[in-house]
Order: structure tokens, then sequence, then C-alpha cells
């Protein structure tokens, strides 16, 4: 009787193990494939632009790259783009590469139509603009969108921070680190802290305050 037992009991927890397993697996995978499945979109979506993601970068949810007129679009390694991330290329001549380990949170939006060159493991905080354009407007006998832009190539040097809410719109230096709710209108050095709409600099770090 308690042999018996014991074997509907040993039998008993057999499914709950495999269920465990299973579940375990589909937790580590499914985003993995998930995420191959949307690279895999968004060069086949756009094919007339170069579309390449450097090995273990992950796509998240709602990734969209939107470059009907073709450009280029690449990451390094291991970068990730967790929900919400839009890429816009305004012609074939627009290029935007991610270094190596960079990570772009949620809501981030690019517009290009030069280049943004991006360093490696620059962070992108909740809801970040970056833009190499602005819309021109002082011809009083002209719409403004008839006007056209002024375009500046973009560059983000390695190991910036960009946080939460913060408008792009010129080149930061290394370890340039960007206080939340910021719009950066000017070039910044390397390792400055900016903040404020217009940003200005709050302070400086790094090698030249060592000792």
């Amino acid at each position: 009787m308690c042999g018996n037992l014991s074997r509907v009991s040993t039998s008993g927890r057999r499914p709950a193990l495999w269920r465990r397993a299973v579940v375990r697996l589909a937790f580590r995978e499914s985003p993995r494939l998930a995420s191959a499945l949307r690279k895999r979109w968004a060069a086949l979506k756009n094919p007339y632009a170069t579309v390449r993601f450097g090995p273990h970068t992950y796509v998240g949810p709602g990734f969209s790259l939107h470059a009907p007129d073709g450009g280029t679009f690449e990451t390094g390694p291991g970068c990730e783009f967790r929900r919400g991330f839009r890429c816009e290329l305004g012609g074939p001549d627009s290029r935007v590469r991610f270094g190596a380990q960079c990570v772009a949170t949620y809501d981030i939006v690019v517009q290009c139509t030069t280049s943004l060159e991006v360093g490696s493991r620059v962070m992108f905080g909740q809801s970040c603009l970056l833009v190499d354009g602005n819309h021109r407007f002082r011809d009083p006998e002209r719409p403004m969108l008839a006007q056209g832009y002024d375009f500046t190539p973009l560059s983000i040097g390695d190991d910036v921070t960009i946080l939460t809410k913060c408008t792009i719109v010129a080149s930061l230096g290394e370890r340039t680190v960007v206080a939340a709710n910021s719009v950066v209108t000017k070039d910044v050095p390397a390792w400055h802290v900016v903040g404020g709409v217009p940003a200005k600099v709050l302070d400086t770090y790094g090698p030249q305050d060592a000792g």
C-alpha cells in the first residue's frame, strides 16, 4: 500500500516538473525568437535600405524602421532596443549607426536625413528624440513647411548617458551626461553634465578633475 502511494506521488510530480521546465524555456527563448522575427521584418519592409543588426542585438516590441527611399541602419553587438523604438531615414544617403552595447529604453524616436553616429555603451532614457535637422522659418512670405530644413550630421561619443525626455539636435562628446527634460541645441564637449532648455553646462568631471 505504501509503495503504491509512493509511486502515485512521484508520477504526479513529473508532469508538474515538465510543465515548469517548458515555462522556463519559453520565458527565456520566446523574446529571442520574437526579436529575430522583428529584425527580419524590419529588413523585409525596407527593401531599398541597408539594415544590419550586430550579434546578440535585442529588438523589443514596437520596433519600427521607416526607410522607403533607402539609407543605412546598423547596430554593433549586444545592443538593446526595449520597446517603442522608431527610426526614420530621410533618403538613400541617410545613415544611422549604433556602437556596441547601446541601450534604448522606451519610446525613442530618431529622425535622420544626413548621419547619426552613436558610440558604444550609450544609454537613452525614456521618450528621447534625436533629430539632425530643424525647420527653417524666417521667410515671412512662405509657410514654414515650404521653407525646407537645415541639417547637421550628429555624433554621440562612447559612454554617453541621455536621461528621460530629452531632445538632442547637436553632438555629444564622450561621457556626456544629459539631465532629464533637456533640449541640447549646441555641441557638448566630452566629460560634461548638461541640462535645461536649452541645455547649459552644469558640471564637469573625469580625468581633468582627478587629483
